[in-house]
């Protein structure tokens, strides 16, 4: 049996402060916040949402989803 190494196991860390003061605003955060839950990630405090990864291309791969999640042209 394989053991993971402790020197590959990591933590994602996503810290967001978003603008909730409109309508359109609060619907982003929400979706946001929606995406990141159904990728695994749990809240850790209000804005900081954690997820463990085996490996640094696990990591990787949810850090290019996060990044995805939240886009310029929404705002």
């Amino acid at each position: 049996m394989e053991r993971f190494s402790e020197y590959r196991i990591m933590w994602v860390l996503v810290f967001f402060d978003l603008p909730t003061e409109t309508k359109k605003e609060r619907k982003i955060y929400a979706a946001f916040r929606k995406q990141l839950m159904a990728d695994g990630f749990t809240m850790f405090q209000f804005s900081i949402y954690i997820r463990h990864c085996v490996s640094r291309e696990n990591a990787d791969v949810h850090i290019k989803r996060v990044k995805k999640y939240y886009r310029k042209k929404d705002i």
